[in-house]
């Protein structure tokens, strides 16, 4: 009875598909979604830890930067020579850019030539294979009839590890490939090669960039599709790379703008992160290899080890007598006999079983038909499982992309190259069906880089001439704004010639109007004071207590409607004076007649510390029936009408004034006040024997209005002149102050883009609109505060000068004056 069992397990065994079999042996490389999601975040996060500095030496993804700085925008040209080292060839071109566009629409044109990679130089010395490489190159040069005595601008692609310093420098990390060229790991490669260069004599060449080939596949592809921000490389060896976010990437000064960031993904896992993925199989290829521990994801997917990896399965079934009746044929033993050629073949469609049949038959062994299929399924299972980590992968870069963007979605190409992706039937179908379907919220896209990783090369070097190029026009156009200390003379003596023809007459650009501020705070100030600031686009009311040297404030901000700026007089102080009401009933003082400062940033003309005839609107307001008129009259007038509640404003200011008075509550030394926001001003304690010792506002704002500045205005800032509210007006604060900075960048940079130096030359409607750059921006980007201070100490450089920011500005300094004013009367 026995027996009988045992003979039907055999023959159910017998008619069990071979299939089957193998997925049951091979079940550990099968890989389900969840797991290649797993697998996707462990990626992500070795990025993650290759581009920060703090943890990049732990790191076993380095995250390379390039220097790329930019994928083609379409308007590059030139001719270069390529040379292109980086697995089983060697190849040297001649490649055009839009040399000829009438007849070549714009496009590349490449003329190239394969020599010949004797195996000796793989481990020889690295002055061995460069003398190779330069005697190849001359040759090239010789046989294209390219003159010796002209200079050729030369990009090379080199495929293997290495840290840029710069475009045109690269220090070698580690070989893979089975190279292990001896003396060259640590060093700059781009030097190995120029000294070979100067050894074979005779070639006029400029190393202009060096890349490997996933950077040049990512730029071959982007010169067609300037959606290609993805290099993708499945072949001998396999890497991607990417533009990454500046701002990201620690090893790089700088945070404007992307880089090309190669990932160089082959030593994902060398730390242990991959360990449970890994087959005995896997381990088995990495012990035979040149290189044991290291490049462990290239290991488990690239074209160099898959036949290796196929054959070992196989080997292990013949012998536990699952394949061929358990007959191991030598060749079966041997290192090297399955390539991954072979495993493309007998993954087919049409005759995938017929070439297993032959490849095993090739190895002496006599396979049966379901041997073939067995055969045949590992073959498909190890690509499969190569198809899905690199997609695995690739998800992690764009999932890095799309983060960096703060996107949902993403549209974006993938520029691929490769043997494995370009030969195996099957390989790029399943890749893209994986990437997709993890992804399904972005669109991806996949070109397969026709030219190769050279044309690559030529695309970074023809990138960098044009951003070099445009580098040079730009610079060209922001030298106007440079002021080197020979202008700034001129300008300082100019406004010093302006101060003191203002302190003579009232007909001067500077008017240095009086305010009648005698002294600064002493710190003995007590009670509550209003402050009502008025100085650009809001208005603010602001209750402050004085106690102790110590103050509490209570504030709050009413927006001036663009109407109201520019409508009447009575309608603006109506509108104050009804912010003022609201503010009393907010603070629940609306029966209480308190003493107020009423900070006026706007250029007056005072005859006591109450009055101020208002000399002319600037900052945007053109309220009508004002100029010529009191403001402080205007404003009670205003309180008058409503009848509601009574103010006594003793105290007509400036924000410039105010904010020097804020300051000298805390320090006593501060005889100087400076507004560099919407507007811009000065103002100081001048001596008594120049004007009877009254404080002195100099509005200096108004310097250039002689064009006594016209020497530094650049196109720029006469355009933002010619546009505002008061052309030929207020010069000096149109070339300094919050109204105007951002609009003058806006004219530099719509000025820019017409002429093609910025985004493409595509120029916005948006771009176009007045104002939409806010100065608020270039705080954002630059810090206007360090350069002032050392302007400062460069210009006046006898003088010991602290700048102390004004907190709560003007607002806090008007109740100040009002409360110096109030001890005065008391007296």
């Amino acid at each position: 009875m026995l027996a009988v069992h045992l003979v039907a397990f055999f023959f159910s065994k017998l008619q069990e598909d071979p299939t089957k079999k193998v997925d049951r042996f091979l079940h550990a490389m099968r890989l389900q979604d969840e797991q290649l999601v797993d697998i996707s975040s462990r990626f992500l996060a070795e990025m993650k830890k290759g581009l920060s500095a703090e943890s990049l030496a732990a790191a076993a993804v380095k995250m390379l930067p390039t220097h790329v700085r930019s994928t083609p925008d379409g308007s590059e040209k030139g001719q270069f020579v390529a040379l292109d080292l980086g697995g089983s060839k060697f190849k040297v071109l001649r490649v055009k850019v839009r040399e000829d566009e009438e007849t070549n629409k714009g496009g590349v044109e490449m003329e190239e030539k394969t020599y010949p990679m004797p195996k000796e130089l793989y481990e020889g010395r690295a002055v061995e294979l460069f003398d190779h490489v330069s005697e190849s190159l001359k040759d090239f040069l010789h046989e294209k009839n390219m003159s010796p005595e002209k200079k050729h601008p030369l990009a090379f692609t080199f495929s293997f590890p290495c840290e840029h310093p710069g475009l045109d420098q690269g220090l070698l990390l580690s070989w893979c490939k089975n190279y292990k060229v001896r003396g060259l790991q640590g060093k700059d490669v781009v030097q190995f090669l120029r000294q070979a260069i100067d050894r074979t004599g005779d070639m006029d060449i400029d190393v202009l960039a060096m890349v490997n080939d996933t950077v040049a596949t990512m730029m071959t592809c982007g010169f067609d599709d300037q959606f290609c921000e993805v290099g993708l490389i499945i072949g001998t060896g396999t890497n991607a790379c990417y533009m990454e976010e500046l701002r990201h990437i620690d090893l790089v000064q700088g945070d404007e703008g992307r880089m090309c960031v190669n990932t160089e993904w082959g030593a994902f896992g060398d730390d242990g992160a991959l360990d449970d993925f890994i087959t005995d199989f896997d381990r088995d290829v990495d012990a035979a290899s040149l290189n044991p521990g290291k490049q462990i994801f290239e290991k488990m997917v690239s074209g160099l080890y898959l036949g290796e990896l196929v054959r070992l399965v196989v080997l292990k079934m013949a012998k536990l007598g699952l394949l061929f009746d358990g007959h191991v044929s030598d060749a079966l033993r041997t290192k090297g006999k399955i390539t991954t050629a072979d495993v493309a073949a007998m993954e087919e469609y049409r005759n995938g079983l017929k070439n297993t049949k032959e490849i095993l038959t090739r190895l002496h062994l006599t396979p049966s038909p379901d041997d073939c299929v067995a055969v045949q399924h590992v073959s498909t299972i190890v690509s499969f499982r190569s198809s899905n980590l690199v997609a695995a992968g690739l998800v992690a870069v764009l999932t890095r992309i799309r983060q960096n963007r703060n996107l949902r979605g993403l549209r974006i190409t993938v520029g691929v190259d490769g043997t494995v992706y370009k030969t195996h039937p099957q390989y790029p179908k399943r890749l893209h069906k994986v990437v997709r379907r993890l992804l399904p919220d972005c669109q991806v896209r996949f070109v397969l880089s026709e030219s190769g990783s050279s044309k690559g090369a030529a695309l970074v070097a023809a990138v960098a001439q044009r951003l070099i190029s445009q580098r040079r026009k730009v610079d060209e156009a922001l030298s106007l704004f440079t002021l080197n200390q020979e202008k700034l003379q001129l300008v300082k003596s100019r406004m010093r010639e302006g101060l003191e023809a203002g302190l003579k007459s009232k007909d001067c650009t500077i008017k240095m109007l009086p305010s009648f501020v005698y002294h600064t705070p002493n710190g003995t100030e007590r009670g509550k004071y209003l402050a009502l600031d008025l100085g650009g686009t809001n208005f603010r009311a602001m209750l402050v207590r004085f106690k102790k040297q110590k103050t509490r404030l209570y504030h709050k901000i009413y927006t001036i409607p663009l109407e109201i700026m520019q409508g009447t007089g009575e309608e603006l102080f109506d509108h104050l004076a009804q912010c003022v009401c609201d503010f009393l009933d907010y603070m629940g003082l609306k029966k209480v007649r308190l003493p107020a400062g009423f900070t006026f940033s706007f250029p007056c003309q005072q005859s006591d510390i109450d009055t101020g005839t208002l000399v002319s609107w600037t900052k945007g307001f053109k309220a009508t029936d004002c100029e010529g008129q009191d403001v402080v009259s205007m404003l009670r007038e205003a309180i008058k009408r409503r009848n509601d509640f009574d103010l006594d404003i003793v105290a007509l200011v400036n924000d410039t004034v105010g904010t020097m008075m804020s300051c000298a509550y805390e320090d006593p030394k501060c005889e100087v006040g400076m507004i560099a926001g919407t507007g811009s001003n000065l103002c100081y304690m001048e001596e008594l024997r120049n004007i009877e010792k009254l404080d002195q506002s100099n509005k200096w704002g108004g310097l250039g209005n002689d064009r006594c500045l016209e020497d530094i205005i650049t196109p720029y800032d006469a355009e933002v002149d010619i546009h505002s509210v008061n052309p030929g007006k207020q010069r000096f604060e149109k070339l300094t102050s919050g109204m105007y900075l951002g609009e003058i960048v806006r004219q530099v940079l719509l000025d820019l883009t017409r002429r093609g130096l910025l985004f493409k030359g595509h120029v916005t409607e948006t771009l176009k609109t007045p104002g939409i750059f806010e100065t608020k921006y270039l705080s954002q980007i630059e810090s206007f505060s360090q350069v002032l201070k050392e302007t400062v100490g460069l210009m006046a450089p006898q003088c010991d000068v602290t700048f102390l920011p004004s907190e709560e500005g003007s607002g806090k300094g008007a109740a100040l004056i009002a409360a110096v004013v109030q001890q005065k009367q008391e007296m």
